[in-house]
């Protein structure tokens, strides 16, 4: 399958050799049956998460826990996933699939983070491994199905501490390309692929631990699958194809109910970062225009039970790292989906099988080797879901959220010399809607990661954190107000490289339904305002401050509730009782006033 096709509905690539030629029908499973294997299935998933989560090393996954585990069966079609990063939806099955031509082994473990062969970006690590339980009278040995890990390794090498260098023009620059290797045969580690990843990273130590912790996971969800088949037999086999069947029939229903029509929506990056003019940075190169918007236009077509999303008229793939393989636009795709349909829909096949996305090949989100694309996975991916929340906003006006902060904030601070790489995503304001204002200080879109504490990050890291607080005056006001932001502010206590990847530094995100927009944010470097996109070297001592957009506002402000524009202004979210007359634009942006947490 080439990389400018859209797979059709119900179709599997590569040959399984294993039980996925089973004929659809063989054996029915009774709905309560069905209901409690469900659960089970989505509880080895869980667990496999867990596990990861409590044994890993770096503070990325065991606290902030940017991973995500699944099921799925022996045609590659997820089963059950466990509720972690939405970012990795509709990533998985890509992966998946490009082991699966591999033509994988039980006791195999394999990996990749290739983004042009099943990877989002080359931090995410996926570990696939083939499931065969040695149980009696079920399943001959062969391969029943695959358990998949992906976890953001703070560091695989590339030209800076992170692996998120903003002036990346080519993904050889941004780290260690994996294409998909066999990291277990048999069930023992072969160590010289295991020595060559080890021997590319900053930090090997940290990738040694967090990669066993993967490997962990997929032990756990070998022997919980066993102990499934065990207990239920055959059944448990013949409810992979139940529960595939019970999502899509849902979310059918769902989609069934959104008026049929074409809906179209535009929205745009604020540059690709590769010529950002910072102090210590080389001369910006002529060709490229940082500062020039880069579109991303969406037609959401829906017809019945169907969804075809269609990224025609994008943006050709740029010099900078903002391109996104498909793979992460799917992802953003079926976010929204679900956000607007049922989100209580059990996550599997099923639930996407109605939905089909495309986009050109060799566009911004169809890029063309050896594009830079660690941005998009972060970045574009964020105004991905805004723009296609806006299409579908024309449909389903009363379900569609104003937009959140549109961006994930990253912030990586590391040491050339290896001693260390911080990486965070920084939480901002969640868009209001027609219910319910904003969240404030959320992670937004597509990510669902939590934060580092602050005691955690200062006993791991050479870095003080001077301030962790709301932004007042942040959030778009409306009925319901847009949610505030944050700023968070450390100091650098050692020589280090700082790299920032951000957006909403120039675009407000937009209120809906008369609502006001959210303000933007900002970036200061010793109280300095720096580019969006920046990989700076710092001396110790040095400050570092992200300020966060807020969230969108829903609805007409003079219909606020004035209990809660008082409440707004006792739990510090706006900096006096304000009103349309007060603020005719709605926002307050440069007010630097912040409110501690």
């Amino acid at each position: 399958m080439t990389r400018d096709e859209t797979p059709k509905r119900g179709e599997s690539s590569g040959d399984t050799g294993a039980r996925g030629d089973r004929e659809d029908g063989d054996c029915e499973v009774d709905p309560v049956t069905l209901e409690i294997l469900r659960n089970q299935l989505e509880g080895v998933a869980e667990e496999m998460g867990e596990v990861l989560i409590r044994s890993a090393y770096s503070p990325n996954i065991k606290e902030r826990q940017d991973c995500s585990t699944a099921l799925f069966d022996a045609d590659g079609r997820l089963i059950a996933q466990a509720e972690h990063i939405p970012v990795h939806l509709g990533a998985m099955p890509e992966a998946v699939a490009a082991i699966r031509e591999h033509s994988p082994e039980p006791g195999d473990v394999w990996a990749l983070n290739d983004p042009f062969s099943g990877g989002t970006h080359l931090p995410d690590v996926t570990l696939v491994s083939p499931l065969a339980p040695d149980v009696d009278g079920v399943g001959d040995g062969e391969i029943v199905g695959y358990a998949v890990s992906r976890a953001h390794h703070a560091d695989v090498g590339g030209s800076t501490p992170g692996s998120m260098p903003a002036g990346a023009r080519e993904i050889y620059e941004e780290g260690l390309r994996i294409p998909g290797v066999r990291l277990v045969r048999d069930g023992d580690l072969v160590d010289d692929v295991f020595a060559l990843f080890l021997a590319n990273v900053r930090t090997p130590g940290e990738r040694r631990a967090d990669i066993r912790a993967q490997l962990a996971a997929h032990d756990r969800a070998e022997e919980r699958l066993g102990d499934l088949l065990e207990r239920s037999g055959e059944t448990v086999l013949d409810a992979f194809d139940g529960v595939v069947d019970y999502s899509r029939e849902r979310i059918e229903t769902e989609i069934e109910a959104i008026p049929d029509g074409r809906y179209s929506a535009r929205d745009v990056l604020e540059g690709d970062g590769v010529s950002d003019r910072v102090e210590g940075a080389d001369r910006p190169l002529p060709e490229a225009d940082t500062d020039a918007e880069v579109p991303i236009e969406v037609t959401v077509t829906v017809d019945g039970t169907d969804v075809d999303v269609d990224f025609a008229g994008t943006a050709d793939q740029v010099a900078g790292n903002l391109n996104a393989p498909l793979a992460v636009a799917t992802s953003a795709v079926y976010f929204v989906v679900r956000c607007l349909t049922d989100p209580e829909i059990p996550p599997n096949h099923g639930c996407y099988e109605p939905i089909s996305v495309s986009a050109p090949a060799g566009s911004l989100l169809n890029p063309d080797a050896p594009a830079a694309v660690v941005g998009g996975n972060v970045e574009t991916s964020q105004r991905v879901t805004d723009v296609v929340f806006a299409a579908l906003a024309e449909a389903v006006p009363e379900r569609a959220p104003a937009q959140g902060q549109g961006t994930m904030n990253n912030l990586v601070v590391g040491s050339r010399e290896g001693g260390f790489t911080y990486y965070e995503t920084i939480g901002g304001g969640a868009g209001a809607t027609a219910e319910s204002d904003g969240i404030d200080g959320a992670q937004v879109g597509m990510t669902n990661t939590l934060n580092t504490p602050v005691e955690v990050l200062e006993s791991e890291y050479p870095l003080t954190v001077d301030r962790y607080a709301l932004r007042p005056d942040t959030g778009g006001d409306g009925t319901h107000r847009g949610g505030v932001g944050i700023e968070r502010s450390l100091t650098v206590e050692c020589d280090a490289t700082v790299s920032l990847l951000t957006e909403r530094r120039r675009t407000r995100p937009r209120g809906v339904a008369g609502g006001t927009d959210g303000a933007v944010g900002e970036n200061l470097v010793d109280g300095d305002p720096v580019p969006a996109k920046a990989t700076i070297d710092v001396e110790a001592g040095t400050s570092v401050t992200v300020r966060t957009p807020g969230g969108g506002g829903h609805g007409p402000p003079e219909e606020r509730d004035p209990s809660a524009r008082a409440a707004d202004q006792r739990d510090g979210k706006v900096s006096r009782l304000d009103t349309d007359a007060d603020r005719p634009d709605g926002n307050t942006d440069q007010h630097d006033g912040t409110t501690d947490e």
